[in-house]
């Protein structure tokens, strides 16, 4: 069972991201202050120190494995496997003090993410994941919700600020008024909400494969679905959806511009 079979990796990573996130927050407590990227993102010392710890950690457990770390970190892979880095995903939340950001850390072998923890220190909560193992929270399976009805459910909607450029912005306001509520605090956290059953769907327009992968295994071990705009489950499509089996379909419809936008009760 592959669940068994990555049980070290398992722990040294959740060990690594602990660590990372103790980092992290010394910095964001201290205060820091940010460079921009060629991409108009923001980077600080945090990162870049958060980032070196994990990979030597993940290096000296697993010499043969790759890395990719959105700060720069890179090996190449001898085994076939390849250890993706987010360092501080939430970075603009990190600098202003909020609780909103977290470590991510995903482990891909081949073409699937096998292994993955999302760390949000703030909240001190530690959110991980192996294939055929269930997601768990702080040690306590979670499962995603049964909500199937949009009206009852919460829609995470991130990168509202660029709405305007997607292909279904003229559909958009129409689509969140069947939802009970909906928000858009972050990226990862809000993903995490929607695996551990507190809402039931994430729209994420834009993001890297460190963004994603390990939201792809945990929320689909947690029983929720994981899909790109134009098909597939792949963390290196440049978008997402993560949400409940019973608002699929729906969401698809949306996208692909066939759904109706008659309000549902």
């Amino acid at each position: 069972m592959e669940s068994m079979a990555l049980e070290r990796e398992l722990e040294v990573v959740r060990e690594a991201a602990r660590r990372a996130g103790e980092l992290a927050l010394s910095y964001q407590q201290k205060g820091v202050w940010a460079e921009t990227k060629s991409d108009e993102s923001p980077v600080t010392i945090a990162d870049r120190e958060v980032e070196k710890l994990i990979s030597g950690m993940l290096a000296e457990a697993f010499p043969d494995d790759g890395l990719m770390g959105e700060e720069g970190a890179g090996r190449p892979a001898g085994s076939g496997r390849r250890w993706i880095i987010d360092p501080i995903d939430g970075t603009r939340d990190f600098l202003r003090g909020s609780p909103l950001w977290s470590v991510l850390i995903g482990l891909e072998s081949g073409e699937e993410v096998v292994a993955g923890v999302v760390n949000i220190p703030a909240w001190r909560q530690e959110y991980y994941a192996v294939r055929g193992g269930g997601a768990w929270c702080n040690g306590r399976r979670i499962h995603v919700s049964d909500i199937a009805c949009p009206s009852q459910a919460v829609l995470f909607f991130n990168g509202l600020r660029e709405a305007y450029r997607r292909e279904f912005s003229g559909r958009l306001v129409d689509f969140m008024g069947k939802f009970w509520a909906v928000r858009s605090m972050s990226g990862s956290p809000d993903a995490m909400l929607v695996a551990g059953g507190h809402g039931e769907a994430w729209v994420e327009p834009s993001a890297k494969p460190w963004d994603l992968a390990p939201i792809q295994v945990i929320v689909e071990e947690a029983g929720g679905r994981f899909f790109n705009f134009q098909g597939g489950r792949s963390i290196h499509a440049g978008n997402c959806v993560v949400c409940v089996p019973g608002l699929e379909a729906e969401i698809r419809r949306f996208l692909s511009g066939n759904g109706s936008t008659e309000a549902v009760s």
